[in-house]
């Protein structure tokens, strides 16, 4: 029977991300392809110049992603939090600043995927500090954080359960 509430979890998941924005969800798909691997990003995502050289420093922001995964505090611990959220605001600022996450639905989607399910506890400070950084323009700045929702900010506890769907790129054959 746990295979049918798995099923029913990735359906929500599968769910959620069809509500994501169509810049969304290929920045989500993209992303994922240069944090874990996946992919050559630069030749299924990099349309032109401009593409390829924000691919290039996604990739460059993104060798802090092992260390990140390894060094996730306990979830009320202080040690070593100033190193781990310094860097996970850094990471989440150039996410934001990219201009194709509009929400903290779909930040949060993309960081339990890249970070895992220990993350979520420090999505919403990570998510609240990078949107209100002055890299950020203020009218995004607005929209960003107007998107969080008071459950979201003040959640009491968080899911240990990994993430079960992961998008990738579709290829369409032509008919």
């Amino acid at each position: 029977m746990e295979y049918a509430g798995t099923a029913s979890l990735t359906i929500s998941e599968l769910r959620e991300f069809a509500s994501f924005t169509p810049s969304e969800q290929r920045y989500i798909r993209r992303s994922l392809d240069v944090g874990l691997g996946r992919q050559d990003a630069f030749k299924l995502w990099g349309r032109n110049a401009e593409e390829k050289s924000s691919i290039r420093c996604q990739y460059e922001m993104y060798r802090d992603l092992p260390v990140l995964r390894a060094q996730q505090p306990d979830e009320y611990g202080v040690v070593d939090l100033d190193v781990f959220m310094g860097k996970l605001i850094r990471l989440a600022m150039f996410d934001l600043a990219q201009g194709s996450l509009t929400s903290f639905s779909a930040f949060r989607f993309l960081y339990e995927r890249l970070l895992g399910a220990g993350a979520r506890p420090w999505l919403p400070g990570a998510f609240c500090g990078a949107a209100a950084l002055p890299q950020i323009r203020p009218d995004r700045r607005k929209t960003l954080l107007h998107s969080i929702s008071e459950a979201a900010a003040t959640a009491p506890g968080w899911s240990t359960r990994e993430p079960g769907f992961y998008p990738e790129w579709i290829e369409l054959e032509a008919a």
